[in-house]
């Protein structure tokens, strides 16, 4: 039975703040969320996670970005088209535009919210986070589960 909520972390672990979304992911995977909510690391996007978008009537995906917002700068972005993700998407930037794309051909775009995290740069290897980022995801995390638990009691209510 599909639930209501998945929460899709998105990103590369192995690329320090790029994997924020990674992070968030795995964190909640191992804390009991709720029975009615899945929690996946969807890792660095793209094609592969085309079937979740089909099942998952909401979506939450946490997610780094490179723009010009202070490093630490939570966002939450409504993405209806794929000209609606940030312009400087991360390493999987061409994958999750084609994907929402490939969604809105087919008629099967769910509601999507999408939690941005804005870094300073790509690093190439390392698992840890920055201080700065570190620093912003308790409140990333904290957001997410809200939101969440909001999507699901508006689907419980319908």
């Amino acid at each position: 039975m599909v639930k209501p909520v998945l929460i899709l972390g998105i990103g590369n672990y192995l690329m320090g703040d790029e994997g924020v979304g990674v992070h968030i992911a795995r964190v909640l995977e191992s804390e009991v969320v709720s029975e009615d909510i899945d929690v996946i690391d969807g890792g660095t996007g793209g094609f592969h996670l085309l079937e979740l978008f089909e099942q998952y009537p909401h979506i939450i995906l946490v997610d780094a970005t490179l723009d010009t917002n202070p490093t630490g700068t939570i966002r939450l972005i409504r993405p209806k088209f794929a000209s609606d993700f940030p312009h400087a998407m991360s390493t999987h930037d061409i994958g999750l535009k084609d994907l929402v794309s490939a969604l809105q051909l087919l008629d099967k775009m769910p509601d999507v919210h999408l939690f941005v995290v804005s870094i300073e740069t790509i690093q190439q290897q390392g698992i840890e986070l920055t201080p700065e980022i570190e620093a912003v995801f308790p409140e990333v995390k904290s957001r997410v589960l809200d939101l969440a638990n909001e999507l699901l009691k508006a689907y419980e209510v319908v």
